[in-house]
């Protein structure tokens, strides 16, 4: 994939300027055209970067100066742009979810392996020190052999300071789903992939209350479950308890915890790059602070998109579609669980990605990327 350098945007809500910011002026990539829903958005966009185009969506999908398409658009968007830019024989990265649900998810994967381009999906915050120095070290051996892992997201909801978060509890939304992708790619870097969930969830709320913008004060319906917990059995043997919730306030616990025979380690918060990764070892009397010894240092949204586009025969991405798959499908099935009170095999499974070394910022920013 190494010649896939040329990006085209599609969809430029928020997240958008996050991975502008890492991509435009990077000397490996080139973004050639962006398009949204709403035109002047994409032309005050092309207007404030040079070289770039504003077009439609179809434009974008079928232009000849557009390798990969970076997919930002919403979650129930995701396969179709993914499809559209699929049909056209262009590589895909998009934000996460891989799609809306398994089965469209599924005919994104399926369709790329039939047209020979290449799948990836946010999130790419597993790459930053955090997650990978905390990987590092039970690859190290620094807890003895992992016996089982916590992970813990609770906040009191997003309709608190999102201006319109009414798609948090609608159909494809929740707690899970929208911030479950983080923790789960995670764990697999961590401990592996997983082989069977139980999971049980419910709502305390039917409705919920925005807390800014022009419609503070308006009541939204509640229409999904806003507190899941499970257990994921990794196919090692493994298990993971996972909460993940919008029903609390806040929470003590580390946000993922791997307990092993000789130690314990706790992982700081999976939505971001970097963090304290710190140790408690057997027969010690408190925590340590473990230095960055891998992953990308300073990282921002797109630099899995980087990783992605510089993949090759000797490296496969490392955000890719087959990781993000397994990560839907383990979430669909925690919710499967709970609904119907039984445990759950999964059908997926999926290559632990390859470490990433320490790499610097005057690295991976344009001097080289690890292999």
């Amino acid at each position: 994939m190494g010649n896939a350098h040329r990006i085209g945007v599609v969809g430029l809500g928020v997240i958008s300027r996050a991975y502008l910011d890492t991509l435009v002026g990077h000397p490996r990539v080139r973004v050639t055209a962006v398009a949204d829903l709403d035109a002047a958005r994409s032309a005050a966009v092309a207007a404030d970067v040079p070289g770039v185009r504003a077009l439609t969506v179809a434009e974008l999908l079928s232009s000849p100066d557009v390798d990969t398409v970076l997919n930002l658009t919403v979650p129930a968007a995701h396969a179709e742009i993914a499809l559209g830019a699929i049909g056209h024989g262009k590589h895909v990265y998009g934000e996460k979810p891989l799609a809306a649900n398994l089965a469209d998810a599924h005919a994104v994967v399926e369709a790329a392996a039939k047209a020979g381009v290449g799948v990836g999906c946010a999130p790419d915050t597993v790459l930053g020190t955090g997650v990978q120095t905390a990987r590092a070290a039970v690859a190290a051996g620094s807890i003895g052999r992992p016996q089982f892992a916590t992970a813990m997201m609770v906040t009191p909801g997003h309709e608190r300071w999102h201006p319109h978060p009414d798609f948090y509890y609608t159909a494809g939304g929740g707690p899970l789903l929208d911030m479950g992708p983080y923790y789960l790619a995670s764990l697999v870097h961590l401990l592996g992939p997983v082989r069977a969930v139980t999971g049980a969830a419910g709502r305390l709320r039917s409705e919920r209350v925005i807390g800014s913008g022009p419609r503070a004060g308006e009541r939204i319906p509640v229409e999904v479950d806003s507190h899941v917990s499970g257990v994921l059995e990794h196919v090692d043997g493994t298990l993971t308890t996972i909460t993940t919730s919008f029903d609390g306030v806040a929470t003590t616990a580390a946000p993922i915890e791997v307990h092993g025979e000789t130690g314990t380690l706790a992982v700081p918060d999976p939505n971001h790059f970097d963090g304290e990764v710190r140790l408690f070892e057997l027969g010690a009397t408190g925590w340590r602070t473990l230095p960055p010894s891998a992953g990308y240092v300073d990282g921002t949204r797109g630099v899995g998109l980087l990783d992605f586009v510089t993949a090759d025969e000797r490296r496969a991405p490392r955000a890719n579609g087959e990781l993000a798959l397994h990560v839907l499908e383990t979430m669909s099935a925690l919710l499967r669980s709970s609904a119907e009170g039984r445990r759950i095999e999964l059908t997926t499974s999926a290559q632990v990605p390859a470490p990433v070394p320490l790499t610097g910022a005057e690295e991976w920013k344009g001097h080289g990327y690890p292999q």
